[in-house]
């Protein structure tokens, strides 16, 4: 499987790899790389490959059923398995991404109930949640908390838990549909705020280091979307 290096430092922007193999569709598999694939609501990072001096665009990257990274080239290219590779992100669109994820864990803490979709967005991004009627906040309340937070420029970090824990605190798991990846034997956790006084939850994508880099917010829209849910879209304010 490729190795993710994002999953320890989400700031690292390069690397270097080697090509392990093309899938039929002429999809680029590293034996490890920087780039965030498809998941979770969160867009895949886009960016560029270089082989011998040549640039290669890379459109986006998903997920194969091995769950390795498959880098998705703009335009068909010929490449061989085991050539050395310099990897690079799009870093402007990887740390929007960034900041709109972290922005998503707030929301997701100012809004204690269950998640039923999310996606992020150029400026920002929704989660769909289901709130009993009578318990749904008014925009400007919840811009106040949510700013307050970012404000207090609490920090972001990430701890791994077994199986077992997650198992035995099922209320970390925020989405009704959507469980966190299992058969690793491990849990990545999200926390912000000094012992996890803001959010905890499990989570594989990429986040800023601290809440004040997400910027100022302001709640664009609260919309009934059915039965079940209320869709809270967010952008930043700048």
């Amino acid at each position: 499987m490729t190795t993710l290096l994002f999953r320890d430092d989400a700031y690292l922007k390069s690397c270097d790899a080697k090509i392990i193999g093309i899938n039929e569709r002429g999809g680029i598999l590293l034996d490890q790389t920087v780039f965030y694939a498809t998941a979770g609501g969160q867009p895949g990072d886009k960016g560029s490959l270089t082989i011998d001096g040549t640039v290669i665009p890379i459109a986006t990257s998903v997920y194969d059923e091995a769950k390795n990274v498959v880098h998705v080239p703009a335009a068909p290219v010929a490449l061989a398995t085991g050539a050395p590779v310099s990897v690079a992100l799009d870093w402007e669109n990887r740390f929007r991404n960034m900041r709109c994820h972290s922005l998503m864990h707030l929301l997701c803490a100012a809004v204690p109930f269950p998640v039923t979709g999310s996606a992020l967005t150029e400026d920002g991004g929704r989660i769909d949640f289901d709130i009993p009627e009578g318990h749904i906040p008014t925009k400007d309340e919840l811009a106040a908390k949510i700013n307050d937070w970012i404000s207090q420029d609490h920090p972001i970090t990430t701890r791994w838990i077994a199986e077992e824990e997650l198992d035995a605190n099922p209320n970390l798991v925020r989405t009704l549909w959507v469980k966190p990846p299992r058969g690793s034997g491990r849990i990545r956790l999200v926390s912000i705020g000094e012992n996890d006084s803001v959010d905890l939850q499990p989570c594989g994508g990429t986040h800023l280091k601290s809440t004040g880099d997400i910027g100022h917010i302001i709640v664009a829209k609260i919309e009934n979307k059915g039965k079940m849910n209320r869709r809270i879209r967010l952008a930043f304010a700048s």
